[in-house]
């Protein structure tokens, strides 16, 4: 092999490192390179095909009451004394509630639900419980499930920064009554029938206690 060969195959090597070398440093292009975009201005890129309205209803809210009314302003409240608080999410809890309480108060034990009623709810269940016991009956009933819940009012008291949300609710079971000897004194176990209450719930908002109570009932 003469001096020229060498020579060139020497160049060659030389001339492969640089190519890898600038590889390793910019990248590897194919074929057409369009030229860098300048990115846009803050004003001068593209809108949205809408703009929020600060300030307008809130869905959380007229979702379950009438924009305007005086319940969708204690929510609004609500919401700015707690802003973790969710209407959607108050109503969901709300369900799993009312059958809890429902059927501790059918089943006569009001001790799982206790900490979710106020002192005079919790003692009129408990006298209407007794009241049974004394007559010698006893309830069975079964919870199917929840047809309605739906916000029926709600009310603020800034002075003590509490809420009170008042729910009309249908729910459906199948209940009798039976005497000491279980024959069945009231009701049909083959039969659904709904159940309608208005019940009210009520918390002190930022309270480290997430738990509502229900403070009052109707029919």
């Amino acid at each position: 092999m003469n001096a020229a060969v060498i020579q060139l195959l020497v160049l060659a090597g030389v001339a492969l490192f640089l190519i890898l070398r600038l590889r390793s440093v910019l990248g590897t292009r194919e074929g057409f390179e369009k030229p860098p975009l300048e990115r846009p201005a803050p004003e001068a890129q593209r809108r949205p095909d809408f703009e929020v309205i600060e300030g307008g209803p809130d869905p959380d809210i007229v979702d379950h009451v009438p924009e305007g009314s005086p319940a969708a302003a204690a929510l609004a409240r609500m919401k700015a004394a707690e802003p973790s608080f969710h209407v959607g999410e108050f109503l969901e809890g709300a369900k799993q509630a009312y059958e809890m309480i429902l059927m501790a108060f059918e089943n006569g034990d009001l001790a799982p639900v206790r900490g979710f009623l106020s002192e005079d709810v919790a003692a009129a269940f408990q006298e209407v419980i007794d009241q049974r016991a004394d007559q010698g009956l006893r309830v069975d009933a079964t919870f199917v499930g929840l047809r309605e819940i739906a916000v029926n009012d709600a009310e603020w008291d800034e002075a003590g920064g509490v809420g009170e949300i008042t729910l009309r609710l249908v729910g459906e079971l199948t209940s009798v009554v039976r005497d000491l000897e279980g024959e069945v004194v009231e009701g049909d176990p083959n039969t659904i029938a709904p159940q309608r209450d208005i019940w009210t719930f009520a918390r002190r908002m930022g309270a480290d206690d997430p738990n509502w109570q229900l403070v009052a009932t109707g029919g």
